[in-house]
């Protein structure tokens, strides 16, 4: 186990420094092989400094058991604990579970002042994540998959995923080597969700490396955050508040995957909400000279002399959109 610790404290340490750790590190706890060794390898590595939670998603009768062995096996090690149980939502069954499940979290969280989450995602989640995007035609941002660090949506939570580089084998081991029986949720195995179907074909498919896979998604989530500092950059260029009408004006010369997150940006500035996707059609019309709207933003294209550059260049002025009915 020294050595496993060893290479666990190691992988939180490029997440995680210690110099910028504020309060005790939050572990996220199912019961399940992955997250039983991610608190073993953490209460291991970090003794004294680590807290858990358990969540019952009110989905399943045997979930209330599987809290209550989470609960026993840190009362063993002193391990603060605490059980949270959530309400089922209307919806999509497992995007439900998931907002409901961070949000527990990040309240969890600042209510206990812990520093950060970790989550046992891993290896084998990362490749069959970048394998179902791939299969959707997903452009960067998901091909760039699970990051490794994060912040929990609608908090500053800081939310880690140290076991990226573990494969589930490994996990299974540190938690067999412990004496512990894991849980098993039936529904990773119900092919009638897209994961566990993925996970299946990828177990049959023996010419997959799903850690290889895992390094290629990291790969690329190195592309998708310099193309965001390149976006940052566009942003801080070539979009000024436009002098004439509320709005802004885009000198809009950059390649079509930077102009969509500047597009984007545009319109939740001016108070929008549009998908990846939505800002892509935009650009394309755009592009092609036609005004398009978005959001509640209309976008007129046009040409004209930037002066600070001096030259010709593509300018797309965007402003809330009129009222129906109202004159342009």
């Amino acid at each position: 186990m020294r050595i496993e610790a060893s290479r666990f404290a190691a992988d939180l340490a490029a997440l995680w420094p210690e110099d910028e750790r504020s309060g005790p590190l939050g572990l996220a706890v199912s019961g399940g092989p992955d997250s039983l060794a991610l608190m073993l390898l953490a209460h291991a590595a970090l003794p004294g400094g680590i807290a858990v939670a358990s969540i019952d998603h009110g989905l399943r009768p045997e979930a209330a058991g599987e809290v209550a062995l989470v609960e026993r096996l840190a009362g063993e090690r002193a391990i603060p604990f605490t059980p949270i149980t959530l309400t089922p939502q209307p919806g999509n069954l497992q995007a439900q579970a998931r907002a409901g499940r961070y949000a527990a979290l990040a309240e969890w969280a600042m209510q206990n002042g812990l520093g950060a989450i970790a989550t046992a995602h891993h290896a084998d989640d990362q490749a069959e994540t970048l394998l179902m995007r791939l299969n959707r035609g997903s452009g960067l941002a998901g091909l760039a998959g699970v990051r490794g660090r994060a912040s929990i949506e609608g908090s500053e939570v800081p939310l880690l995923r140290p076991l990226l580089g573990w494969r589930k084998a490994d996990l299974a081991e540190v938690v067999a080597a412990a004496g512990i029986v894991a849980v098993e949720d039936p529904s990773n195995a119900n092919p009638d969700f897209e994961r566990a179907a993925m996970r299946a074909r990828l177990a049959a498919a023996d010419w997959l490396d799903p850690a290889q896979l895992a390094v290629s998604a990291a790969h690329i989530a190195e592309g998708w955050q310099a193309l965001q500092w390149y976006a940052t950059c566009e942003w801080d260029e070539m979009v000024m508040r436009d002098p004439d009408m509320p709005g802004f004006v885009y000198c809009a010369n950059a390649p079509r995957v930077v102009a969509i997150e500047t597009i984007l940006r545009i319109i939740g500035e001016l108070g929008g909400h549009a998908t990846r996707a939505e800002a892509a059609r935009m650009w394309d019309r755009l592009w092609q000279g036609e005004n398009a709207s978005l959001g509640g933003v209309l976008a007129v294209p046009g040409v004209e002399r930037v002066e600070k550059i001096g030259v010709l260049m593509r300018v797309w002025r965007f402003r809330p959109e009129p009222p129906r009915g109202a004159l342009n």
